[in-house]
């Protein structure tokens, strides 16, 4: 307690609260300034967002008409491809009911004149009749080719007014119009006569292609002129060549044998026994020897077909087998390779040997 009445004590306490006055009045200072800058600089900010709020309004303004200009611009050229296809088809239309017309008007003229040998051959729409077309079409469709067929075949000639030379001079374009189309039908069918002519020639010269190609390929020659692929050959990897038998031959292959040969043998046996049976003489009235030892005929037969196997096994032609082309079999890593055909030539000195060996024996 001192302390508290020394001058100097009090002179440094006043001096620290008011250095401390003035940092807090420094720090104030800047705060109030930083608090200004931040609201100018907040103040700036929802200006400019007032700004680009106004910017982004009449952006999306502009943008809107913009969409409903273009929208407006489709819509007009679909109403106008629609219309185009309308009159596009209409001319369509039109054409094929002239022609239509063009072409009775010249069957009946030619029906007047003769007969007409000419086959029309059937337009090909994808397997359909022209009922299953007709049924096919929605019913605005079938109204306005009526109102188009319709506009053709009722129109209007206009001649109440005038003259007779321009009656003559109508009734000339009409026959000229009617001489051209049966011009350009004559040109069309004369074409088509060239066009089949050529296809049916183009066809047989791809059948002799094909003929020839299956026999350097040792097929049937019209294993290829079907509308299928011939089979494909199976090749045997034991006999080095491709198997030529057919599905009939290799089915029957391993049927038959001693069953089937020993049971017809039965029965051409059963047969001669019953034959002698009914051509026996009646008078004598003797019970038929039918009785035959059924495995005494069986062993005799298998020994017969036993004897001509092996007779037609030995008497065969031996040929030789083809070439090896791989490695020798037994041959050792440091044996030299034995020319060809010398094996052979030591199995026929050997047998030459033998005879010998048995003469001097």
């Amino acid at each position: 307690m001192e302390g508290e009445g020394d001058p100097e004590f009090i002179k440094r306490q006043d001096q620290k609260r008011s250095d401390l006055d003035e940092q807090l009045k420094e720090y104030i200072n800047e705060w109030r300034k930083q608090r200004a800058k931040e609201e100018d600089e907040l103040k700036r900010l929802k200006e400019k967002q007032a700004k680009r709020k106004v910017s982004r309004a009449e952006e999306e303004k502009r943008l809107a008409q913009k969409k409903k200009e273009e929208e407006e611009r489709r819509v007009r050229e679909v109403e106008e491809k629609k219309q185009r296809d309308i009159e596009e088809k209409r001319q369509r239309l039109e054409e094929a009911e002239k022609k239509r017309q063009a072409m009775l008007q010249a069957m009946k003229e030619s029906n007047k004149t003769g007969p007409n040998f000419t086959i029309q051959k059937k337009s090909d729409n994808f397997g359909l009749s022209n009922a299953q077309l007709e049924r096919n079409k929605t019913k605005e469709q079938l109204e306005e080719e009526k109102k188009i067929s319709l506009s053709i075949r009722i129109k209007p000639l206009n001649i109440e007014n005038l003259s007779v030379d321009k009656l003559r001079q109508k009734a000339t374009e009409l026959w000229e119009c009617i001489i051209k189309l049966e011009t350009e039908k004559y040109d069309l069918e004369e074409r088509q006569k060239r066009q089949d002519y050529d296809l049916k020639e183009l066809k047989e010269r791809q059948k002799q292609q094909l003929r020839h190609k299956a026999l350097k390929k040792g097929l049937d020659p019209e294993a290829l002129t079907g509308k299928h692929p011939p089979k494909i050959q199976v090749a045997s990897k034991y006999e080095r060549r491709v198997d030529t038998r057919s599905y009939d031959d290799k089915k029957k292959l391993f049927e038959g044998g001693l069953d089937t040969q020993l049971a017809e043998f039965m029965d051409k046996m059963w047969n001669e026994k019953m034959e002698e049976f009914m051509n026996r003489t009646k008078s004598k009235r003797r019970t038929p020897r039918v009785a035959v030892d059924l495995e005494k005929l069986n062993k005799d037969f298998l020994e017969k077909v036993w004897q001509e196997r092996a007779n037609q096994f030995g008497g065969r032609q031996k040929t030789r087998l083809p070439k090896w082309f791989g490695e020798r079999p037994g041959k050792k890593k440091g044996d030299l390779d034995s020319p060809e055909g010398e094996e052979d030539v030591k199995a026929e000195v050997e047998e030459d040997e033998e005879p010998q060996r048995t003469q001097q024996n």
